[in-house]
């Protein structure tokens, strides 16, 4: 791969440096719903197209709004004032020629249907009939754009590029798993009362991680003010200890820093919602405005800023290179010897082979069993294998599947 340029770079690793600071916008969040709402439905076209005419057909459904409703919470009940509006746009092919004659497809209806379908199975306790306005002004998209998609190995269609990076570190580490573990199923049967909306800020100083979070709470699960409270500390003091065994540093734990108990009255001066989103008084989303493919927010790491939710699965670089360039990574740190930390960046060039990117840089800080002679070879082999017509075509049908998380 004459294109691959490895550079070994003489500095702290993020680990290493004085302060870091690492954010996760959970699943509830606008950012968050608006990222999966576009990629559940372009899984949901994808694998229609597919079955309909054997290839995946051009489309891109990456620009989805939430605009927020508006609520009146109140301990032990509440109730929805004005319902949250979605807006479903971008662009997919609805006209099909098939031989003499054209067909035409049913874009808005998979659309709706896959985003009822992912808003059900994140929001616990959003009622879809009464709480939330779905709207499909999703375009038909470009035919000269809709030809690529059935080539063998597709050529790019932007010039864009992908970062990644390995390993994940200990601040990292917890943020992202605070969040995952506030929002899986085991937590939310024994803590009904929070809500999907859960956003996690991390702050490393030295060796003390802290940790301020925004959990929206179910007004009607909470009984009253003193109710509310004892849940924050017991889940402070439970999240504490399931984080312990993730990192060894000195941890504190925030949660709803914006509370004002002193002036509450049923409910209105501490983080009470009637569906446990923030999106049901006012707080907007969009798609590409929260995590990058790993899940995270990470200032202190390059990232790129491609809203890979809603991309086409087949030859928009903007989602496979990121996902190729965070699975590249992984795969050197894991299999290269003395790799203490690794970025990886890919840049492709419209209309050129997605397995020919124009540039591949690998920047990796070395350990003291690092061997670069050795270490070039290996990382060639591991950029070969991802970038192979065969990996590409795998990374497909796995986001077809939804095994490929991209927030």
């Amino acid at each position: 791969m004459n294109k691959l340029n490895l550079e070994i770079l003489e500095q702290p690793s993020v680990e290493e440096q004085a302060r870091e600071i690492v954010e996760r916008k959970g699943l509830g969040h606008p950012d968050s719903l608006a990222d999966g709402i576009a990629e559940a439905v372009s899984r949901a076209l994808s694998r229609e197209y597919k079955s309909r005419y054997g290839v995946i057909l051009h489309h891109n459904t990456d620009k989805v709004q939430i605009v927020g409703g508006q609520s009146s919470p109140r301990y032990g009940g509440g109730e929805m004032l004005r319902p949250i509006y979605i807006l479903l746009s971008g662009r997919a092919t609805s006209i099909v020629e098939k031989g003499n004659t054209i067909e035409h497809f049913p874009v808005h209806t998979i659309a709706l249907r896959a985003t009822k379908d992912y808003l059900g199975s994140i929001c616990r306790n959003l009622n879809l009939h009464k709480d939330v306005i779905i709207d499909s002004r999703i375009g038909q998209g470009a035919s000269n754009l809709q030809i690529t998609l059935k080539e063998e190995v597709p050529n790019a269609n932007d010039t864009s590029f992908g970062v990644g990076h390995a390993p994940l570190s200990e601040t990292e580490q917890v943020v992202l798993e605070a969040e995952r573990y506030m929002n899986s199923q085991e937590f939310k049967e024994r803590h009904p009362e929070t809500g999907e909306d859960i956003k996690v800020m991390g702050l490393r100083e030295e060796n003390k991680i802290t940790l301020t979070i925004a959990c929206a709470f179910v007004s009607k699960f909470v009984k009253d003010l003193d109710h509310y409270l004892t849940l924050k500390r017991e889940i402070t003091n439970e999240l504490k200890e399931h984080l312990k065994r993730f990192t060894r540093r000195e941890l504190e734990i925030h949660i709803n820093t914006a509370d004002k108990p002193e002036l509450d009255e049923d409910g209105n001066a501490v983080y009470l919602t009637v569906t446990g989103l923030s999106a049901e008084h006012g707080d907007d989303g969009s798609a590409g405005r929260g995590n990058r493919v790993n899940g995270l927010i990470t200032p202190g790491r390059p990232m790129s800023m491609e809203a890979a939710a809603g991309k086409n699965p087949v030859n928009h670089v903007g989602k496979l290179y990121n996902i190729i360039a965070w699975e590249m990574a992984k795969d050197i740190k894991a299999k290269v010897r003395g790799v203490k930390e690794v970025t990886v960046k890919i840049l492709s060039q419209i209309g050129t082979p997605i397995t020919n990117p124009q540039s591949i840089s690998i920047q990796l800080i070395p350990g003291p069993d690092f061997t670069s002679n050795k270490a070039e070879d290996e990382i060639e082999e591991i950029a070969k294998l991802h970038l192979s017509a065969e990996n590409l075509r795998n990374l497909t049908e796995r986001f077809l599947r939804g095994e490929v998380p991209v927030f």
